[in-house]
Parts: C-alpha cells; structure tokens; sequence
C-alpha cells in the first residue's frame, strides 16, 4: 500500500502542519473544540466546522458537494463518486471534498484509493478530524492497529469527544 505508508507519515507530523490558507480563519472553533467540556458543547462546535468545510468560496463547487453528500446518503454511490471525482479535479483546493471521496471509497473497501483522498484533505485541511478518524478506519480494517492507533489519537487531540475513534482505541488495547 503505497498511500498508506505516505499517509502515516503525515499523519504522524499533523501537529506540526498548518491549515491551507482557505481553512485558516477559523482556528479559535478548533481550540474550543479541543477545551469543550461537556459532549454538548464539542457537539455545537464540531456542527459549526462542518459548516466550514461544507462550505466553498465557489456557489458552485459547494452545491456540487451538496449533491454528492445527498447521494451518499441515498446509496447511489456511483453518482456521489462521478461528482466528487469531477469536483475535486475542478477545485483540488477543496479539502472536504477530497474527505468526502476518500470516505466513499473507504465504504466502497477500495482503500488504496481512499487513503488518496484522505490524504489529500487532510494535507489542506490538518485539522480535519473526521479524516483522521477515516485513515484510522482505513488502517484498523487492513490490520495495522499501531498506524490505526496514530490516526485515532491524532484526532481526539483535535475532537476529545470523538466516540468512534475513543471506542477503536480501546478494541486495539484489547488486542481486537
């Protein structure tokens, strides 16, 4: 897995990295994030975010994402994957999209590909703690639980109350 080993590279340096210029303005979300104390309060944070990144300077690109989001949810994965591979050969500057075609790709099981994608966004976009959680995914299915671990940690640096990555840590210390 070719992706996979420049993938742990990155994601073992993301504290280090800054968000691309786009993705900058909103860093004080992210230290709430990090501070919330209550899930309640990660919660309408984290919903802000996503906001964020749904959003694109572009009306265009950013209703092209919407459609491929509704797809996704609607199964009709073939169509979301046709958007989204257009969208971000379009706008490459577009990290959610680039989430949102490595996500798909995770569920479709075509994880070289997806960690592509991931990748991708989380090189513009550090910060993107569902991305993170993503590559962990992608890692834990292909049986490597140290580079899952990374990703799970890196993101609950980001988003403490991230359940699904909370939950994958402790099956790895169980040894599941």
């Amino acid at each position: 897995m070719p992706h996979r080993e420049e993938t742990l590279r990155l994601v073992a340096r993301i504290a280090d990295r800054s968000p691309a210029r786009a993705a900058a303005p909103f860093g004080e979300l992210f230290a709430r994030l990090a501070r919330a104390r209550a899930e309640d309060e990660a919660i309408a944070v984290e919903e802000r975010i996503w906001a964020r990144w749904m959003s694109h300077p572009n009306a265009e690109a950013e209703a092209v994402l919407d459609r491929a989001t509704s797809d996704i949810a609607s199964q009709r994965y073939d169509i979301a994957e046709t958007r989204l591979a257009r969208l971000v050969r379009r706008r490459p500057d577009f990290a959610e999209a680039w989430h949102k075609l490595g996500a798909l790709l995770c569920m479709l099981g075509r994880d070289e590909e997806s960690l592509l994608g991931l990748r991708r966004s989380l090189e513009l976009e550090p910060r993107h703690f569902a991305a993170l959680g993503a590559v962990g995914e992608v890692l834990y299915a292909g049986n490597d639980r140290e580079g899952a671990a990374l990703a799970y940690h890196a993101a609950l640096r980001l988003h403490p109350y991230m359940s699904a990555a909370r939950e994958r840590l402790k099956e790895i210390r169980r040894g599941a």
